[in-house]
C-alpha cells in the first residue's frame, strides 16, 4: 500500500482508557494455529531484551471500530508540534519524522521523512510484517530427533531458539516446546526397538553464515542483548535464569544437545560420549518431534520484548520461505523484498541485520510509515498480530514504564528503538477527538550524555498528539 493510498475502513487498534479500568478494543482477535512449518523498567542502553518466558497472547477485550467521522487534526497544528520536536536540542540535528491520518493516509506533518536514518529496534517491524505476510501467523517450527547410523540419533534444529530444557508449557511462547517431552517420546521409541544406549549428534545446518553479525559488539552477547543465531537453543541461549539480561551460550546448538542428553538419561536412555555436530540423512526415520509456538505469537513476543535474537531467527525463516540462504544477508534481503511486495516503499532502506542492533542499518520514516499503514489496514488481517503485538504506552512491553502520566497512556501502541546516539518510536496513537494517527520519529544523532532526554522529548510529542483536539 503506497503512502498516498486510501484505507477503506478503520482498524481499531487502541486501548481505551475508562473510569473502570482499561479495555482493549482490537480490530482482530487472536486465534493460535497448529499448522507446521517444518524444513528437514526502562530498557537499558542500547536496547531491551527479555529472554524469560512470556505468556501466550490472548484476546484482551472487545472488538470495536473507531468512529470514521472523528475530526482530523488540523495539519498546521500538527506541523507546529512536530516543528517544536525537531527543534528540541535533546534530539540532536538528525531527525526523520512523519504524522499521518490513519483512515485517509493524508500526511499531517513531516520532516526529512524520505531521508534514511538509523532505526534501532523499530527495524523489527520489517521482519514482523514480512514474516506474517509471507509465512503466516499459524505456522510453527519443529525440533525433531531422527535415526542416524551405527547407534546414533540426531537432534535436528528447525529454527526454535526458545526450547525449554524440561517440559514444554503451552501457556508460554519462550518454552512452548520442551526437550524433556521430546526425550520421553524418543526414549519410548528406542525402548520399543530394544535400544538403551545411543550416541547423540546435533544438526544445526538449517541456518548458514556467521552466527554473530560482524556489526555487533562483543558486549552485546556478554550483556545479554542478543545471542549467536542458531537453528535451536534452550531459553534463547541464556546462561543464567536469575537475571533479566543474562549472558548467552557461545554455541547454543551444542548446549541444547547437552541438555537433551541429560533429558534422555532421565528418560532411561544412556548417551555415550559428548554430543557432536553432524548432518541428518534425508528421509531418516523420525523418533519424535516438538513444535514451537505459532509464528504470530513469536512475532508478538519479539515486538513486545524487543528480543534481538528471536527477530533474527524469524527473519531467517522468511529467507528460507523465499528460497534464500538463512543468513544475515539472506534474511535482510528477504524481509525487505517481502514488504516491498505489500507496496511498502523501501527506497533508501538498508538493513545490516533484522533486529536493528548492528551498525549500518538505515530506514526512512516513510518505510516505517508504510509498514504502519499495512498493519492498520483491515484489508491485511494476516498482519493483525503486528498491530496488536506492539508495546502499549503505560501498560505493556517496552512501553510499560513510559507514558504513565501522559494523555497517551493506553492510547499509544508503538515499537521502541534505542541505541547509543539513537532514539526512535513508530506506531499509532488516538487523538482526543478519537482520530487514529500514525507516527514515526527517528533521531540518530542524539547528544552524548543525554540519558533519557530524547525519549522524554518524543514521548511528550506523542502525548501532545493524544491530547490534541486540533480540528
Amino acid at each position: 500500500m503506497g503512502r498516498a493510498g486510501r484505507v477503506t475502513g478503520v482498524a481499531a487498534l487502541v486501548v481505551l482508557l475508562g473510569a473502570g479500568g482499561y479495555g482493549t478494543a482490537d480490530a482482530y482477535d487472536l486465534v493460535p494455529g497448529i499448522v507446521t512449518l517444518a524444513p528437514s523498567p526502562a530498557p537499558p542502553e542500547p536496547f531491551p531484551t527479555a529472554p524469560g518466558a512470556v505468556p501466550a497472547p490472548a484476546p484482551t477485550g472487545v472488538l470495536a471500530d473507531l468512529a470514521t467521522d472523528a475530526p482530523v487534526p488540523a495539519a498546521d497544528r500538527v506541523a507546529g508540534l512536530l516543528a517544536a520536536l525537531v527543534a528540541d536540542t535533546r534530539l540532536g540535528p538528525s531527525v526523520g519524522a512523519v504524522v499521518v491520518d490513519q483512515l485517509t493516509g493524508d500526511v499531517l506533518a513531516e520532516h526529512d521523512a524520505a531521508g534514511a536514518h538509523t532505526p534501532a529496534s523499530t527495524a523489527k517491524l520489517v521482519t514482523a510484517v514480512a514474516a506474517l505476510s509471507a509465512i503466516g501467523a499459524d505456522e510453527t517450527v519443529r525440533t525433531a530427533v531422527v535415526r542416524g547410523g551405527d547407534g546414533e540419533i540426531v537432534l535436528v534444529g528447525g529454527g526454535d531458539m526458545m526450547l525449554a530444557a524440561g517440559a514444554g508449557d503451552l501457556t508460554t511462547v519462550n518454552g512452548r516446546a520442551g526437550l524433556a517431552d521430546l526425550a520421553t517420546s524418543v526414549a519410548h521409541e528406542l525402548a520399543l526397538a530394544g535400544t538403551t544406549t545411543v550416541t547423540l549428534g546435533v544438526d544445526d545446518t538449517l541456518f548458514s553464515g556467521p552466527a554473530v553479525s560482524p556489526g555487533w559488539d562483543a558486549s552485546d552477547l556478554s550483556n545479554g542483548f542478543t545471542a549467536p543465531i542458531s537453528a535451536l537453543a534452550v531459553d534463547i541461549a541464556a546462561l543464567r535464569d536469575d537475571v533479566d539480561y543474562p549472558p548467552r551460550e557461545a554455541d547454543p546448538a551444542l548446549a541444547a544437545a547437552r541438555q537433551f542428553a541429560t533429558a534422555l538419561a532421565a528418560a532411561g536412555i544412556t548417551v555415550s560420549g559428548a554430543p557432536t555436530r553432524t548432518t541428518a540423512t534425508a528421509g531418516a526415520v523420525e523418533l519424535g518431534a516438538v513444535e514451537s509456538a505459532p509464528l504470530g505469537e513469536v512475532v508478538e513476543y519479539f515486538l513486545t520484548s524487543s528480543d534481538n535474537a528471536i527477530t533474527e531467527v524469524v527473519a531467517r525463516l522468511v529467507a528460507l520461505d523465499a528460497g534464500l540462504p538463512a543468513s544475515f544477508d539472506g534474511a535482510t534481503e528477504a524481509v525487505l523484498a517481502q514488504v516491498r511486495q505489500l507496496g511498502v516503499d523501501t527506497t533508501g532502506a538498508r538493513l545490516v541485520d533484522a533486529s536493528g542492533l548492528a551498525d549500518g542499518s538505515a530506514l526512512p520514516a516513510t518505510t516505517l510509515l508504510g509498514l504502519l499503514r499495512a498493519i492498520t489496514d483491515p484489508g491485511h488481517p494476516e498482519l493483525r498480530e503486528v498491530a496488536v503485538g506492539m508495546p502499549i504506552g503505560g501498560l505493556r512491553g517496552t512501553l510499560s514504564d513510559r507514558f504513565l502520566a501522559s494523555p497517551a497512556r493506553g492510547l499509544v501502541r508503538a515499537k521502541t528503538g534505542s541505541l547509543t546516539g539513537v532514539t526512535s518510536l513508530a506506531g499509532t496513537v488516538v487523538s482526543a477527538d478519537g482520530r487514529q494517527l500514525l507516527f514515526v520519529v527517528l533521531a540518530d544523532q542524539t547528544p552524548a550524555g543525554g540519558q533519557g532526554g530524547p525519549r522524554q522529548a518524543i514521548d511528550a510529542f506523542v502525548g501532545q498528539l493524544a491530547a490534541c483536539g486540533c480540528s
